[in-house]
């Protein structure tokens, strides 16, 4: 079977229901999404990642121990995490016990854990986060980047928050933000598993009704900047952690994406035989790994890649990035390596799509993307037909990706 969507109405507010039976294990899981909810939407910075902290506290008559605990005695997944759009909350259970599991949910959803203390806890879990975070080599050069690409804007901020303001988060803060963010108007129900459609929807139902009318918020679109800069950091390290990226006019619904998806595995999302793994890693033994990807989301896109390296071979490795990417924009591709990324792309389809969750956030993706489900399977028929010189004109026209900016994060030279 495949994923179906339908709506249920609430009063008189309609929310988008994806769902799919499947008998071949006795489970059933279901996700309650909030859009335009994710980090990029605080209004704190962190105040949404803390605000998933606490939903992962259990309720304040219970405490988060005990309620932990009836969750583990029927075996119940209960959880919630943010992303940089959407807010995300998690239930799965074997099917005799997910009645059980929605009563879970719906308590949580009615009696969040409000104390000081559970606040306390989870800013002390968070701002010690933050402060691992900062001998994490990788992530502060990928921020660093995100700063360069997109100044001013939330991407330019660390999703967890920064100590202060994490600590200038108040209960109130998270109250007003589960009130203003979790309601009926930017929910989305996906579920399945070994339930009937009409059950299912009888029980997303009954916790829908739990969530308040709201005022969907929308994001704020971003483009990254092509400023062809290069920013170092020095830190006591023995390596060089190179993440570099550029502007990709390529927006989220646009009827190309086959053509980018097939571009992005040939120049270095596909691993070894990627451009990037072969001129980097195996021709001139730069870097163990060399990676590079089209990031295209709602609110923003852009090309990125990474590679980490000696601090000696630091200047070579950015120098071989730049070659390798204006090489792919002025010389395109292969006739070789265009049937060699259709042959992967399409054998390797029934591993993308063999379990329930993968099969169901892929609907979710399509809808949320503004496409018909179904949508994945049409693009690999376009991307059995794609020609050489119809991949070659798309890379020549999107040569925006050679605008490259690099943030090194590496340590002084011996």
């Amino acid at each position: 079977m495949s994923a179906n969507l339908s709506q249920l109405k609430i009063n008189e507010t309609e929310v988008p229901f994806i769902f799919e039976e499947d008998k071949n294990l006795p489970i059933v899981s279901m996700q309650l999404i909030f859009q335009n909810a994710g980090s990029l939407s605080d209004t704190k910075n962190g105040l949404v990642n803390l605000t998933a902290s606490l939903l992962n506290e259990g309720t304040k008559k219970e405490g988060s121990s005990a309620f932990a605990t009836k969750l583990e005695n029927r075996a119940i997944t209960l959880s919630s995490h943010a992303g940089r759009e959407t807010f995300v909350m998690e239930l799965g259970s074997l099917k005799e016990e997910f009645h059980g599991a929605v009563e879970r949910m719906r308590e949580l959803l009615k009696d969040p854990n409000y104390s000081k203390e559970t606040l306390e806890k989870i800013k002390m879990q968070t701002i010690g986060d933050i402060k691992r975070r900062e001998s994490d080599f990788d992530y502060i050069s990928s921020l660093e980047l995100r700063k360069m690409l997109f100044p001013n804007t939330p991407l330019a901020k660390p999703a967890s928050g920064t100590v202060d303001s994490v600590e200038s988060i108040t209960l109130d803060d998270i109250k007003k933000e589960i009130k203003d963010v979790m309601g009926l108007e930017n929910a989305i129900v996906v579920m399945g598993g070994d339930i009937d459609e009409k059950e299912a929807k009888k029980l997303a139902i009954s916790i829908l009704k739990q969530l308040p009318t709201v005022k969907v918020k929308k994001l704020q679109n971003m483009k990254p900047i092509g400023k062809k800069e290069l920013k170092e950091t020095i830190v006591n390290s023995e390596q060089a952690y190179i993440y570099f990226g550029a502007p990709l006019n390529i927006s989220y619904d646009s009827n190309e994406s086959h053509l980018s998806r097939v571009s992005s595995f040939i120049l270095g999302s596909s691993g070894f035989g990627s451009r990037m793994m072969e001129e980097i890693r195996v021709k001139k033994g730069l870097a163990y790994s060399a990676y590079s990807r089209y990031n295209i989301n709602k609110t923003y896109s852009y090309f990125s890649g990474y590679l980490q390296t000696k601090i000696k071979t630091g200047k070579e490795a950015v120098e071989s990035v730049k070659e390798v990417v204006d090489t792919f924009i002025k010389k395109g591709v292969t006739k070789e390596e265009l049937e060699s990324a259709k042959q992967f792309l399409l054998g390797s389809e029934p591993l993308r799509n063999e379990r329930l969750s993968q099969r169901l956030n892929r609907a979710f993706h399509e809808f949320y993307n503004g496409k018909k489900l179904g949508a994945s399977k049409e693009e690999l028929t376009k991307i059995e037909a794609i020609k050489l010189e119809e991949l070659n004109a798309f890379i020549k026209k999107h040569s925006e990706i050679g605008e490259l900016s690099f943030s090194v994060v590496t340590g002084k030279e011996k």
